[in-house]
Order: C-alpha cells, then sequence, then structure tokens
C-alpha cells in the first residue's frame, strides 16, 4: 500500500499502545497479536494447505459461522484457521472445535503481513462482511492466493464511492471474488468497475435459523417465564437502552423481562439491577427453581444471549443509540418482533422489517412508549407483527449453500 495509508496504520497502532495503558481489552489484544506469528510456527505446517477464514469480531464470525461448517462437514481433510481481530472474538472461539487453528490477526504492516503469510502459507483466504486491511490484500494477490469476501454490503456512503477514495477502491480489486448482500451492492461496485461480484445474500439468515433448529434449552429463562403473560427479551443492550427500558419494565407487572447487557462487567451488572424495582436474578447465580420467583433475569454471562429469545413474545435490541444496532435476526426468527433505537441505517434486514411491519424504531422514551405500548396491548398486533418478522427471515435462507457452492472447485483443488 501506499505511505498514507502505512502511515495511518502506525498511526493506529501507536494509539492502540497508548490506549492499552488503560484498557485491558486492548492489553489483550497487543499481547495476542505479538503472540500470533510464533503461535503459528509451532502449530500450522505451511505445507498443508490451509483455509485461512478472518473475523473481525463475534458477530462476524456468527455471520461466517455456517459456511465454516459446511466447509467442515463437507471436507473433514481441509485444514482451517480463524483469525480474529478482536478480544470479544477471540477470547470466546479460541478452542472453536470445527477449525484446526485460532489466532489472532497481525496488525497489517508489511514485515506483519509477510511473516504472518509466510508461516500459514493459505491455499484460499476468506474475510467476513467488513475486512478491508489494505497490505493483506495486495500481498495475497502478490502471492496469487485466490481471497474471497462474503456477505458483505456496501453503501454509497462509504469511502470506496468518494472521489478521494482511489487507495480503497484498489483494495477491492483484490479480491478474487466478492459475495454481496443484496442488488443494491452489486449496483454500487459495477459503478466503480469492479464486477466480479455475485449476489448470495447474508449467512446470518442461515445462522440463526440452525440456533433455532437446535433449541439450546436455558432452564432459568423457562422456569422465569413459564405463567408470564408477556415477556420481553431486551439484547446487547447499553446503559441508553436501558433508560428506557427498565423504568416501562418497573411500571409493567404484568410484563416480564430477560436482559442480556452487551457487556457483562460486574458494574455494568450491578448497574442494571439497581434500577429493578421488581423480583430479580443473575443467570450464572439463580437455580431455576429461584428464577421462577423472579419478573427479571439479567444474562450476566456470555454466549446465552441466542438461546433466550425463545423465551421471549418481543425483543429489544440494543445499540441503536450508539454505533449501531446489534443481531436482529436472532430474536426475528423466533417470530417475534423486534424494536431498536434510531442508528440502524447500515443494516438493511432492520430497514426491510420496519417496512414488512415486523419491527418498530424510536429516537426518545414517548417513541418508545408509542411503539411497545401497542404491542403490549394488542395480542393481535403481537402476533401478525412476529409473523412478519419470521417469514421475513425465512424468506432470506440459503447464502450459505449460494457461497459454498462458488468456492468448492477452489476448496476441492487444495492440496
Amino acid at each position: 500500500m501506499n505511505f498514507l495509508y502505512n502511515a495511518g496504520i502506525s498511526l493506529y497502532g501507536l494509539g492502540m499502545r497508548i490506549a492499552a495503558l488503560r484498557s485491558d481489552k486492548v492489553r489483550r489484544l497487543l499481547k495476542g497479536q505479538r503472540e500470533a506469528v510464533p503461535y503459528l510456527r509451532r502449530v500450522i505446517d505451511p505445507a498443508h494447505g490451509y483455509i485461512w477464514i478472518h473475523a473481525a469480531s463475534l458477530g462476524e464470525f456468527e455471520q461466517g459461522r455456517p459456511l465454516i461448517e459446511m466447509v467442515r462437514r463437507r471436507h473433514p481433510e481441509a485444514k482451517i484457521l480463524l483469525t480474529f481481530f478482536s478480544p470479544s472474538g477471540y477470547e470466546v472461539r479460541c478452542n472453536f472445535p470445527m477449525v484446526d487453528a485460532v489466532s489472532y490477526l497481525p496488525l497489517d504492516t508489511p514485515l506483519h503481513v509477510r511473516a504472518f503469510l509466510d508461516a500459514v502459507n493459505p491455499r484460499m483466504a476468506l474475510f467476513i462482511k467488513y475486512e478491508f486491511w489494505g497490505n493483506y490484500l495486495q500481498e495475497l494477490r502478490r502471492r496469487q492466493i485466490p481471497t474471497y469476501i462474503i456477505s458483505s454490503i456496501f453503501r454509497q456512503s462509504q469511502v470506496f464511492f468518494k472521489p478521494w477514495g482511489g487507495m480503497f477502491r484498489s483494495m477491492l480489486r483484490c479480491y478474487t471474488h466478492i459475495f454481496v448482500q443484496d442488488d443494491n451492492s452489486m449496483r454500487l461496485l459495477a459503478d466503480i468497475g469492479v464486477r466480479n461480484v455475485t449476489v448470495a445474500g447474508d449467512t446470518r439468515f442461515d445462522r440463526v435459523t440452525d440456533i433455532m433448529r437446535e433449541r439450546p434449552d436455558v432452564p432459568q429463562a423457562e422456569t422465569m417465564t413459564d405463567d408470564a403473560s408477556l415477556t420481553i427479551v431486551a439484547g446487547s443492550t447499553w446503559p441508553p437502552d436501558e433508560e428506557l427500558l427498565l423504568p416501562y419494565f418497573n411500571n409493567h407487572p404484568d410484563v416480564k423481562l430477560i436482559i442480556a447487557p452487551h457487556e457483562v462487567r460486574p458494574d455494568r451488572i450491578e448497574d442494571i439491577v439497581s434500577k429493578l424495582d421488581r423480583p430479580v436474578v443473575c443467570l450464572s447465580k439463580a437455580t431455576p427453581q429461584e428464577a421462577a420467583a423472579a419478573d427479571c433475569l439479567v444474562v450476566d454471562c456470555y454466549g446465552k444471549l441466542s438461546g433466550v429469545y425463545r423465551y421471549g413474545d418481543i425483543a429489544y435490541i440494543g445499540g441503536g443509540f450508539g454505533a449501531g444496532i446489534h443481531n436482529i435476526n436472532e430474536a426475528a426468527v423466533y417470530d417475534m418482533p423486534v424494536l431498536f433505537g434510531p442508528n440502524y441505517r447500515k443494516f438493511k434486514e432492520a430497514a426491510d422489517m420496519i417496512e414488512c411491519g415486523a419491527a418498530f424504531t424510536f429516537s426518545d422514551k414517548g417513541g418508545f412508549t408509542a411503539a411497545l405500548d401497542p404491542l403490549v396491548e394488542d395480542p393481535d398486533r403481537l402476533i401478525a407483527a412476529g409473523r412478519a418478522a419470521g417469514h421475513y427471515i425465512r424468506e432470506h435462507l440459503g447464502a450459505t449453500q449460494r457461497v459454498y457452492t462458488a468456492l468448492a472447485p477452489v476448496i476441492e483443488s487444495i492440496r
């Protein structure tokens, strides 16, 4: 990449080192990046022909997981390396059994990139949704390694489509093929001369359907909601979400609540519990019998949210007052309407569900109440919105198979 890009990456690395002085999460990230190549040199034989799959964080991993599992089922002999950028992905899935090795991805500097690719010698590279690392992409192309991105989505506001975005457009031309979620993304890419594109859809729809079919049990959620007239499940919430949701719950004794904050630090859990006026238990500490006597269940551990949605009637999805909403498909697959704050426009499925009456958005307390009250008070409206949500999910299945079918010849050629 050019001087400006590499200077920017170097400044980014410096910023992380400064942030690490105060952030344990960033310290863990830097430690993982430093140890990545030595670890890979120990556990990987570069002659084995690895398929390298990269996910920025846990959400992207879940998006790519259906494809990883399909490749593993159909090619049990394949060697797969999974990398993460964020500790929130690596620390949860560092022992994922469907791959042969898991590591952090070193920072995108020319020296780190060459060391990483020399250690792994991948025969194929797959990036999930939003991963545009210029030095990695250019070096993969230089080494003639087939490189793909799946479930990607593009918007006119992105840097690729700006007059000054030439450097970033060059990254797109490094991909052997780009699998996008929708027709608009393909049109935008065609307008800048990128035509090695297929509209395959979003593999997240397949993933949430897989989870639903597995029907993971959460006994505490089952006993607490067993006699409930209506249950709200709030997923990946932040304090601005809770400022709306918790007072509503306190003032509606006929409604039960399951809440899973995005961060499960002790101080976050304590803050939520302190604002509740009704009986509450924490998932990690309560027995099913104790949960049965509660009105609110706080999910104070990772990995349970997708399973607890099945016990709800209405879903509140957090993040809409911050950088953007979290995964709404995890809830909608259970035929339940979803509510979220105003920052949803990066997510096609959110806009689509609003249009079909399956989702509702708001920007303040009044809007929140106006969106939620009709669902709480009118069972017919609640059922209709839930059915619309489930129908939308089922209409969008199949992306994993479409991507796999296109990639299968390349996978089969790897020896």
